[in-house]
């Protein structure tokens, strides 16, 4: 389980392996309070750490993962959003996230507003209904609240401070980026199948 909130920029080191793919990554992270086994969202992506030394570590991801989400894009050098998990007396400062993505949405536009950058993406159409004007979503492991929804079209504001310490700020259009919908948005929709 995490937040949203992310610690750390990490970058790829090295990728190997042509089934389940392992992938190498550099981090400011304090490697010795990170147990082999632990999670660790990359990208929002819920991964499990294999190996570790200082200043990186190694986690491995299946084809599924590899098709479902952007770490099939990701190349040495990358950037990537970090976060450990949750634990108990941790503060709740974005959302509840699972790191368990949902789809791949796409940039369609950026524009500044005032220091803010205003984000429009598409989501895939299976996950649009669960996008809520002023709900939560999770943008490449980034809790944001969702400003406005057209169809399948949903934006965000980026304050400065996201700007700089998440991967957010250099997104550009084109760019994809791994989607979690709001777990309650989930559960909802669940619910109302089964009463209607």
């Amino acid at each position: 389980m995490f937040t949203g909130i992310i610690t750390d920029i990490g970058s790829v080191k090295a990728i190997s392996g042509e089934g389940d793919v392992r992938f190498d990554i550099n981090t400011a992270f304090v490697m010795d309070d990170v147990a082999i086994g632990a999670s660790i969202a990359c990208a929002g992506v819920c991964l499990t750490v294999i190996e570790k030394d200082e200043g990186w570590f190694a986690v491995q991801a299946s084809d599924e993962t590899l098709q479902k989400t952007t770490l099939g894009d990701w190349q040495a050098d990358t950037k990537i959003n970090l976060e450990r998990a949750l634990k108990l007396g941790d503060e709740l400062g974005g959302h509840i996230v699972s790191g368990h993505v949902d789809g791949v949405a796409h940039v369609v536009s950026t524009q500044a507003i005032g220091d803010s950058m205003k984000i429009d993406f598409e989501a895939p159409r299976d996950l649009a209904a669960f996008i809520a004007q002023k709900g939560s979503a999770t943008i490449d492991g980034v809790s944001l609240t969702v400003n406005d929804v057209d169809d399948c079209l949903f934006s965000v504001n980026i304050i400065p401070h996201t700007q700089s310490e998440t991967t957010l700020g250099q997104l550009i259009k084109g760019d994809r980026v791994n989607l979690e919908i709001d777990v309650l948005a989930r559960y909802v929709a669940r619910l109302n199948s089964m009463n209607g």
